[in-house]
């Protein structure tokens, strides 16, 4: 195949540019191109593109050209992303194992600069952010103070990395969140690039280290999260070596009815799709409804792609797309985009419906207003069945004490507790916020934070926020003193528009002040409740709740103290501070009181579709767009001060609590020892369904009592000086004692105990997990974890699978597992592995104390049946099915090698 006869050329505005037309595969009779799925066309081009008979090969074109609606076997394809977008809390670690691999690099006498991005990639520094000050006009710059004198050592390091790597760009704090500067300026549609005195046009394609990369899907270019490790190969120049995906059709008719927004659309649908099951699949979106969903509104969707399980949440590029671009000051990039996606039938118009494996009719028309928890984003809740949803859950599925935590029953990886449906009247104790007295309950809102880019980045929402604030200012309406109010824009288009708009003295005066510029409360850095508040819930055993605007609200992600938490529009999160109680009936409840005692409902201040449209034409402008990002990577006073020397490797501080230079290097040896057969593993967790990676490898608050807390009190730091799991992801004797130390998690070897505890056998001795290992390694013993359904779901959180790998773990036996976690147990070397023949843990009747026997594992081939031998006491034994989860030959080749980054490594020396 010549590649050179698939050139074409375009010209746009004057400026030629040679494409690749994948159009010619169909005049050639090679494949059917104008039916395939507008994503599969992109990945069609990618690999057309990238052609040179050995990392990417013939038969690999056609495999994706030739796409099919199901596959009975994984297809492998190497596809090659254009650019690679990271974030701090998961950047971090990337860079260090980088820089880790030059100093290996150098050791075996090679040339440290090998060890270098060939891509573009872009680190944004947004997850940083702790909302420490709050409700005051120098909350922003208080957090901001704070958090450059915490991460001083990780920011040094990131500035060094700017420095000395090549294709590697730094958006210093303070700016907003990676994908929201993807979504507003990083992302093009179409990408240039002169080769050989030739413009090449071709298609923007991504893969970023946080699961909610998909983002970007709504402005039509393909990109999804992906595991640390597989980023870091990806940047060295490795393919991303992916199966041919299913792709599910969501055909929409109709349009939001008033009164309903993306953020609803957006829960429902998670919840439509999660039972549609479409893990691993592509979701791609079409149909006349589409016009009626505005970039914005298409964002909020693509977002929560990771939500309801797929690998992307496709919208295809049109006319919407376009004006978009030019909106947000890209009008060169415009013309290409719509030029190029005519030309090559990437351009959307509503005639000809592609072929897809599935296709789930979807009625924007029917969303009615929605929040989702109180710890699973796809739990929808009717906004008007919360009261009712709530006081059920409360009565009926808790067993209540003050000295037992509450635990919810039948919750995502939850042991279960005794269920008592007897009605408990809520009792109201009485607390003194900073010399205010007030009472909290079961049921009240202590925080109410806008936050997350799945919102911030719709007007619609912010705009929404701002008028129900004055139309609650303007009733005299206040928030209770107990809710910590909060606003962190995704970038700083939003502030403008929000004080241009005039509606921030509103948000202002009921608390919400700008705290920040990045993820904030979303990934669980809200910081701190009122010490009266901490103490009254822990002592009385209280269920309160959150109402936050973003994507995530697993088990201790929040806040440790806040069981319930809802997601929702920004609107709501507004309305649920003003109430201050979660279990509020709207309809016929008032929101408040005015200062003369005269009800008021929501609909008396809540606004209508016009009214928010007409403030989003006014005030959101292409030059607040172009303003703020012309400026994007120049950074403030204190990035400017972070002074880094030039140098091939890193000079790693001994003493530094923030970054080490980690282990999978040490010894390094250039030929792979093949990994042998399991013998006589010990149960490390027993653990239900829906495990999420928050629980795995926590990114909040670091207990002082466990092993992590522990460790840093003996270093010398300071209990206040803690920080949290995400910010030290750059020290891997953090982490990895850090490993499955979520205090929600829930292993059943040690239930109804909640916290990262286990059984240490055969003499059954209690202790912290990490302490377990520690014994286990001493003995030479190897360990498993023995899971449910959905496996490692939620972030895309390499430090779940290296903290797996550090503590001894050789495999994962699971039901199935969440499709970015896997990989990343892949590419840390640990064999994932799932039950067959609708087996699993308990019907097989296994509890965690036998000793485990895997065989097969040295002529190890991709989905292998293996059978495992559980020994338990007396010579008694259960043997079983599994299949390895290792799907294609590169992954194979991943795990002989102890993973991505050894193999890459290995390349680059051989």
């Amino acid at each position: 195949m010549d590649q050179k006869k698939f050139f074409r050329k375009i010209n746009v505005n004057g400026v030629e540019y040679t494409i690749i037309d994948i159009n010619k595969l169909e005049e050639t009779g090679l494949a059917n191109i104008k039916s395939l799925p507008f994503s599969i066309k992109i990945l069609v081009e990618n690999l057309l593109r990238k052609l040179n008979n050995f990392t990417v090969l013939e038969k690999d074109v056609l495999s994706v050209a030739g796409w099919k609606k199901n596959y009975d076997e994984a297809v492998e394809i190497p596809f090659h992303p254009s650019r690679v977008i990271m974030q701090d809390f998961t950047g971090v670690p990337a860079v260090v194992d980088l820089v880790a691999m030059r100093d290996a690099v150098k050791e075996l006498s090679g040339d440290p600069k090998k060890i270098n991005p060939l891509i573009p990639v872009d680190l944004i520094i947004d997850h940083s952010l702790q909302i420490d000050f709050f409700g005051t006009d120098d909350s922003l710059k208080k957090n901001l103070d704070n958090e450059y004198k915490r991460n001083f050592e990780r920011y040094s390091l990131l500035k060094w990395a700017k420095e000395n790597f090549t294709n590697f760009r730094v958006i210093p704090p303070n700016s907003g969140i990676c994908h929201q500067i993807n979504l507003e300026h990083l992302g093009k549609v179409v990408l240039s690039q002169k080769i050989d005195n030739q413009n090449f046009a071709f298609p923007d394609t991504v893969v970023g280290t946080d699961s909610h990369t998909p983002m970007i899907n709504s402005i039509g270019v393909v990109g999804w999260g992906v595991g640390g490790i597989e980023a870091e190969a990806v940047m060295l120049g490795q393919p991303y070596y992916m199966s041919i995906p299913e792709v599910i059709g969501v055909r929409l008719h109709g349009n939001l009815k008033e009164g309903s927004t993306a953020s609803d659309a957006v829960l429902t649908l998670t919840e439509l799709l999660r039972k549609h099951k479409v893990v691993e699949k592509f979701v791609e979106y079409f149909g006349s409804g589409l016009k009626n969903l505005s970039i914005p509104d298409r964002s909020t969707i693509s977002n929560m792609t990771p939500e309801y399980g797929a690998t992307i949440g496709f919208f295809p590029v049109d006319e919407k797309t376009i004006q978009y671009l030019k909106d947000t000051g890209r009008d060169q990039e415009a013309a290409l985009s719509e030029a190029y996606a005519k030309t090559i039938g990437l351009f959307y118009d509503g005639k000809n419906e592609p072929e897809y494996t599935k296709v789930i009719d979807f009625d924007l028309s029917i969303v009615e207003p929605s929040i989702a928890g109180p710890s699973r984003p796809q739990d929808r809740i009717a906004l008007n069945s919360i009261k009712n949803k709530f006081n059920d859950m409360l009565v009926c599925n808790y067993k209540r004490s003050s000295s037992e935590a509450v635990k919810f029953e039948g919750e995502s990886g939850n042991v279960g507790g005794e269920s008592t449906c007897t009605l408990k009247t809520k009792e109201e104790y009485k607390i003194n916020i900073n010399g205010i007295d007030t009472e909290i309950s079961d049921g009240s809102v202590v925080i109410a934070s806008i936050t997350s880019c799945t919102n911030t980045s719709n007007p619609y929402g912010m705009i929404g926020a701002g008028i129900i604030a004055k139309n609650a200012v303007k009733k005299g309406l206040k928030v209770p003193a107990y809710v910590k109010t909060s606003i962190a824009p995704g970038s700083k288009v939003v502030h403008r528009y929000l004080e241009n708009s005039g509606l921030f003295p509103y948000l202002e005066s009921l608390g919400f002040h700008v705290a920040g510029l990045g993820c904030a409360t979303c990934i669980g850095n809200g910081g701190a409740l009122h010490p009266d508040i901490e103490t009254t819930i822990k002592e009385k055993g209280l269920v309160v709740a959150s109402a936050i605007s973003g994507n995530r609200n697993f088990e201790a992600r929040i806040h440790p103290l806040v069981k319930a938490n809802y997601l929702m529009s920004p609107i709501y999160v507004v309305a649920f501070a003003l109430a201050g109680r979660i279990d509020i009936d709207f309809v016929s409840d008032p929101i408040g009181l005015t200062p003369n005692g005269e009800p008021v409902f929501l609909k008396d201040i809540l606004p209508d579709n016009d009214n928010v449209n007409s403030y989003i034409q006014s005030n959101v402008k292409k030059e607040f767009y172009e303003t703020e990002y012309e400026k994007i990577f120049e950074g403030d006073k204190f990035w400017a001060d972070i002074k880094t020397p030039q140098s091939d490797t890193y000079n790693w501080d001994k003493d530094s609590m923030y970054i080490k230079r980690p282990p999978y290097f040490e010894n390094f040896n250039i030929k792979p020892e093949c990994p042998d057969n399991i013998e006589g593993a010990r149960t490390l967790l027993l653990l239900g369904d829906s495990v999420t990676t928050d629980h795995i490898s926590p990114a909040g608050s670091i207990p002082e009592a466990y092993p992590a807390g522990q460790y840093l009190k003996k270093q010398g730091v300071l209990k206040a000086d803690f920080s949290s799991y995400g910010a030290r992801r750059g020290n891997h004797e953090v982490m990895m004692r850090g490993t499955f130390a979520n205090i929600r998690i829930k292993n059943k070897l040690v239930a109804p105990l909640e916290g990262g505890y286990t059984l240490k056998f055969p003499d059954k001795q209690q202790s912290f997990i990490f302490d377990a290992s520690i014994k286990y390694k001493d003995e030479n013993l190897p360990l498993i974890v023995l899971g449910g359904k959905e496996y490692g779901t939620g972030s895309s959180r390499d430090w779940a699978a290296k903290g797996t790998k550090l503590l001894g773990i050789k495999a994962i036996i699971a039901e199935s597992f969440e499709r970015i976690h896997r990989s990343n147990l892949v590419g840390m070397g640990v064999l994932p592995l799932i039950f067959v023949e609708n087996n699993t843990w308990q019907t097989l009747g296994l509890d965690g104390s036998e000793l485990y026997y895997i065989e097969g594992i040295k002529d190890i081939t991709p989905r292998k049946i293996l059978t495992i031998k559980a020994v338990k006491e007396k010579d008694y034994s259960i043997d079983f099915k599994v299949m390895v989860r290792l799907d294609t030959e590169i992954e194979v080749k991943y795990f002989e090698n102890g993973g991505i980054l050894p193999f890459v490594l290995r390349n680059l020396l051989s």
